[in-house]
């Protein structure tokens, strides 16, 4: 039997990509430039830190009332990134981040996509033999509600793949016990795939994820 993935989260890079959000519905409020640096703001949004490898930071506000990060990174300064992050949550936001994302899918087509989270949720505990199945491959280490599986050449950070489990209702205060195991494929992993391309990385992705959880994983459309 399948288990459902879904995706949870999608950046995608540009370099314009500010262009789609030029009309009424949007504002692009610059936190770090050349010229500007106000990182409590940007704290104060997505509850992390600016990191080094950020040379430009704006937050794209909505009519709605969402706030979504942009980021300009050293690595690759011709680009702009935005993240779409918590697409299937418990939630109005993820709703909300849903319809924005459809409502601009057909204009970003031809964007680079440079990471999708998978999410597979389950009701109660994630079986053991999938938990002993990630540690086959991967050492686990616990940080605050998540825990990590890396591998033992991996440092904190990579560019490929990252595991983790936690706890969804925790974190979105939901009355049901929900646990979800999430892997985030990374742009070395996605080798530069195209929006419209994203669903000829499935076949893939699901054996990837099969092969370090033992599960059998269809994964849905945008």
């Amino acid at each position: 039997m399948k288990m459902q993935g879904v995706l949870d989260s999608i950046n995608f890079s540009s370099s314009n990509l500010e262009a789609y959000f030029r009309n009424e519905n949007y504002i692009i409020q610059t936190v770090k430039s050349v010229s500007v640096f106000n990182p409590d703001v940007w704290k104060d949004a997505f509850k992390k830190p600016l990191t080094k490898n950020i040379v430009e930071a704006k937050i794209l506000h909505t009519s709605t009332g969402l706030e979504l990060p942009i980021k300009r990174y050293s690595r690759s300064q011709d680009r702009q990134t935005l993240e779409f992050a918590g697409l299937y949550g418990y939630n109005d936001k993820s709703k909300l981040l849903s319809e924005l994302l459809s409502n601009l899918l057909e204009h970003i087509q031809n964007e680079q996509v440079t990471r999708l989270d998978v999410a597979i949720d389950f009701k109660g505990k994630i079986p053991n033999k999938v938990i002993k199945r990630l540690c086959e491959d991967r050492e686990p280490f616990r940080f605050w509600n998540t825990t990590y599986y890396k591998s033992k050449s991996e440092k904190k950070q990579n560019n490929r793949l990252n595991i983790k489990t936690y706890n969804k209702s925790k974190t979105k205060n939901n009355s049901q016990d929900i646990q979800r195991l999430e892997f985030s494929f990374l742009s070395s992993y996605l080798q530069k795939v195209q929006v419209k391309d994203i669903e000829k990385s499935y076949t893939k992705m699901s054996k990837t994820i099969k092969r370090f959880s033992g599960l059998d994983v269809k994964i849905s459309s945008l």
